[in-house]
């Protein structure tokens, strides 16, 4: 229906005006390839499918005068027409369109005035596989037969500034004239990505953040020149069709930004006047707005509002920094004459656009020269810089070196004061020292005598039963004795013939005193005699184990029988009260100082049991000792079902003095002592407890002792 209406539309035109002659362009040899925007005819409309056939018959093309017509910025598709005369020796046109920034360009040829075949199509948005053209730019192959007109239409699109500088020439003009373009703008990368590099390498050995802005800032400034040159678009990001047609708008953005983070890093902004550095950062709120407008297809609209911004960006940012290089700021000045240089280009880019001056290579370049020179300049700012850096870093060297001669007389001074003092100190530290180790050994000695209290009530409660065994049978053994012993000498005074009156007596004493009763009960006497002696041998034996009068020497000893025997020790406080369960494996001896790994297990099996009788409710109070083999070294658990420990005091078990019980109950040393007994045996302690589930030691022991090895060495 709209298609309809514009059709309409140009019909209705064709009735109320009178066609234009159509100048044609004669192309002759020799001769200067002006531009032929005064030979175009031009029709706009808003209807993007409009087929090239239906537009040929309408009268509603306007003769443009202009060299390079300016098109303005519309959403509207153009056709543009024209006829030329190829008056050269050779078929080989080529018509090229100078203007990058176009979305979408499809050349037509006419043939017999109503109808079109298409010869090429190009642009932003078309995707590369259905592009036909001559290179990667908007140039298209003719083919023109000489001394012949030809007639052309072409459609184009675009949602920027859109200008017409159409050429048409031969093949080998069109070489040569991309080849001088091409050394210009080699010449411009070249410049462009010595100062990038340079300044990267800067970057890499001082870590300055300026330069680090600086190559970022360059590298934009150098992709929007080349995206507006039409050289990125066509090699850089040939089949991106997306981002091709916002490259422009998205890296001026990105080159405003830059240069905004730059200069408030370079001529430090935060310094001379916080307020410009917020208003820079203020900007970045409607740039980024212009991005998101750009990014969801106003892209029309985005294009205008980036360059309104970015005029009134780009003056805010002029007058700041020449307030500040008014303060006296020497990187201001630079910046200022850079920004200036590349402003000036910007503006003559412009007025180009514009239509207020000539469409000329000058004008094309303007900006790009104009960014290479502040890139330059730039360069010499953070040039200058280093020497500022330089400089002050001498004076700072030598500040000093005059304030390290000044504290080194100082320090020569208070030497002498300072030795006198350390000896003082020195005395003070040595006397308290060997005060602490006096107080060490005391406290040592103490927790031994608190070992040693324990070990002899328990002892002295062991023996007393086996020394009761044979106390409390010596009566009725002497009784017995004294029995047997009267009857045996009444048969000892018998002289024969024995009186059977006599004998009758006599047998009859033996019934009365019970001595075939005595005598049996004369074994069960012995035997619990026995009985006595041998516990008291085997208590005897476990103090002598235990105790192991070699423990200062570096022994050979079975584990396990350190173990029995100090559960010997500790038998009164097991027995009837703790259900105790021994797993003890089959082990390899240890090297290691017997006496003191019993103290060892004493101390943890102790506090064991005691936390094992702490548990109010619950099962009845257990204790778990095993045995075992692991990765080359002995390890043994000690086990109990107590109350557990709390977290915060697993970490300070082992400090000195620390303790959970109440005063009187324990020094604190225990584990201390344990610990410092193991870690000297290069071994280790390691504690798992669960808070009202139990705690359990794991004690592990090389089975070859690293001092044993080193001597041996």
């Amino acid at each position: 229906m709209r298609s309809i209406m514009s059709l309409c539309a140009l019909l209705l035109g064709a009735t109320l005006s009178a066609q234009a002659d159509d100048a044609v362009f004669e192309l002759r040899p020799d001769e200067e390839r002006p531009y032929l925007g005064s030979y175009l005819s031009v029709l706009s409309t808003n209807v993007d499918t409009l087929d090239p056939d239906l537009v040929l018959g309408s009268v509603g093309f306007n003769v443009l005068e202009d060299a390079v017509p300016n098109l303005g910025l519309s959403a509207n598709t153009h056709f543009v027409k024209f006829s030329f005369v190829n008056w050269t020796s050779t078929d080989e046109l080529v018509l090229t369109i100078g203007h990058a920034d176009i979305d979408n360009v499809e050349v037509y040829r006419i043939v017999g005035g109503t109808t079109t075949t298409l010869i090429g199509r190009s642009g932003l948005r078309v995707p590369p596989a259905l592009r036909h053209q001559q290179g990667k730019e908007h140039s298209f192959a003719l083919w023109a037969v000489p001394n012949t007109r030809h007639d052309l239409l072409i459609k184009l699109q675009s949602t920027k500034q859109l200008q017409l500088p159409i050429r048409v020439q031969p093949l080998s003009e069109l070489a040569r004239s991309r080849s001088t373009r091409n050394i210009f703008l080699g010449g411009y990368i070249g410049i462009m990505l010595v100062m990038v590099l340079y300044n990267l390498f800067i970057f890499l050995s001082m870590r300055d953040k300026s330069y680090l802005l600086y190559v970022l800032y360059i590298v934009a400034v150098a992709l929007t020149q080349l995206a507006f040159t039409g050289i990125a678009p066509a090699y850089l990001w040939h089949g991106a069709t997306w981002f091709a047609p916002k490259a422009t708008v998205l890296l001026t953005i990105a080159t405003a930004i830059l240069a905004s983070e730059f200069i408030i890093d370079f001529i430090r902004t935060a310094e001379h006047s916080p307020r410009i550095q917020k208003g820079l950062r203020l900007f970045y709120i409607p740039l980024g707005i212009c991005v998101l407008m750009d990014l969801t297809g106003m892209e029309l609209m985005a294009y205008k509002a980036t360059q309104v911004i970015a005029g009134v960006f780009a003056s805010y940012m002029i007058v700041s920094v020449l307030k500040i290089w008014r303060s006296g700021s020497r990187q201001a000045g630079y910046f200022l004459a850079a920004w200036s240089v590349f402003l000036v280009g910007t503006v003559l880019f412009v007025m180009k656009d514009m239509g207020l001056l000539p469409y000329t290579d000058l004008t094309i370049y303007t900006m790009p020269v104009g960014s290479a020179v502040e890139g330059v300049l730039l360069s010499f700012g953070l040039a200058d810089r280093i020497n500022i850096l330089r400089r002050d870093k001498e004076r700072s060297q030598a500040e000093s070196l005059r304030i390290s001669l000044e504290n080194e007389r100082i320090i020569r001074e208070q030497n002498v004061i300072l030795d006198q003092k350390v000896k003082e100190r020195t005395f003070e530290l040595e006397q308290s020292n060997r005060d602490l180790k006096r107080t060490q050994s005391q406290l040592v000695d103490a927790e031994k005598m608190a070992s040693l209290g324990q070990l002899t009530a328990g002892i002295a409660h062991e023996i007393n039963n086996p020394i009761n065994f044979i106390t409390s049978n010596l009566p009725p053994l002497r009784r017995n004795l004294t029995d047997v012993v009267d009857l045996l000498r009444e048969y000892r005074t018998l002289d024969p013939p024995v009186d059977p009156h006599v004998l009758l007596a006599i047998a009859k004493r033996d019934e009365e005193l019970g001595i075939e009763e005595s005598i049996t009960e004369l074994d069960a006497i012995l035997d619990s005699i026995h009985e006595g002696a041998d516990r008291t041998a085997e208590i005897v034996r476990g103090l002598r184990n235990f105790s192991r009068l070699d423990e200062d020497d570096l022994k050979v000893a079975d584990i396990n029988e350190g173990l029995r025997s100090t559960l010997t020790v500790l038998g009164p406080q097991i027995r009837d009260q703790i259900q105790l369960e021994l797993r003890l494996g089959d082990i390899p001896q240890v090297e290691c100082y017997p006496g003191k790994v019993n103290q060892v297990f004493m101390n943890i099996i102790t506090n064991a049991l005691q936390a094992a009788t702490e548990r109010a409710k619950g099962p009845m109070p257990a204790v778990t000792v095993s045995s075992s083999v692991r990765n080359g070294m002995v390890q043994v658990t000690i086990s109990d079902n107590g109350p557990g420990i709390p977290e915060e005091n697993l970490t300070r078990i082992f400090e000195p003095f620390f303790t959970t019980k109440d005063v009187g109950q324990g020094t604190g040393l225990g584990l201390s002592i344990a610990y410092s007994i193991i870690e000297k045996h290069h071994g280790s302690i390691h504690v798992e407890s669960t808070v009202g589930v139990g705690t359990s030691f794991v004690i592990s022991i090389p089975v070859q002792h690293e001092g044993s090895e080193q001597k041996r060495a």
